[in-house]
């Protein structure tokens, strides 16, 4: 039987990290929008909204997969029941990328270059995100491990 914890300290960094994911989503919609439809006009338009939708989804399913996992603190199955839904929304996250990028590949409505920029904007902007809120995070030293797994 275990005792009962108090839920993980990363829980509010991630949904921090949601919430500036979303925001800078808007920002790379917003920006990435305007000038995909200065230069490639309402296919630029698209591939910037796509490609700014399609980099928050994919930063929500990390940190939503681990809110998630979380959600087994303090069970003896905390560790198998984490790194399988982690890694089960990393696999979901990469089958769901190789699927978009091969039926995007060839569309007539989508200017794949605007897509692309923003994805990469979007991508770049996420990890200057997550370092941010990690980093001014205050998360004690203290492993949020349940008691039954640690080693020592």
């Amino acid at each position: 039987m275990t005792e009962p914890t108090a839920p993980p300290s990363s829980n509010p960094v991630l949904r921090r990290i949601l919430l500036y994911g979303g925001l800078l989503a808007l920002a790379v919609a917003v920006v990435g929008g305007l000038l995909g439809w200065f230069t490639g006009g309402s296919r630029g338009l698209v591939g910037a909204l796509l490609g700014a939708a399609m980099a928050f989804a994919f930063l929500a399913v990390t940190a939503a997969s681990i809110l998630a996992a979380n959600r087994f603190y303090g069970t003896d199955a905390y560790l198998t029941a984490f790194f399988g839904i982690v890694l089960g929304g990393w696999l979901l996250k990469f089958l769901v990328f190789l699927a978009l990028v091969f039926l995007l590949k060839d569309q007539s409505w989508l200017e794949p270059v605007a897509l692309f920029l923003a994805l990469v904007a979007a991508v770049i902007g996420s990890l200057v995100v997550d370092v941010l809120v990690v980093a001014r995070a205050r998360i004690p030293v203290v492993s949020d491990l349940p008691p039954s797994s640690r080693v020592g």
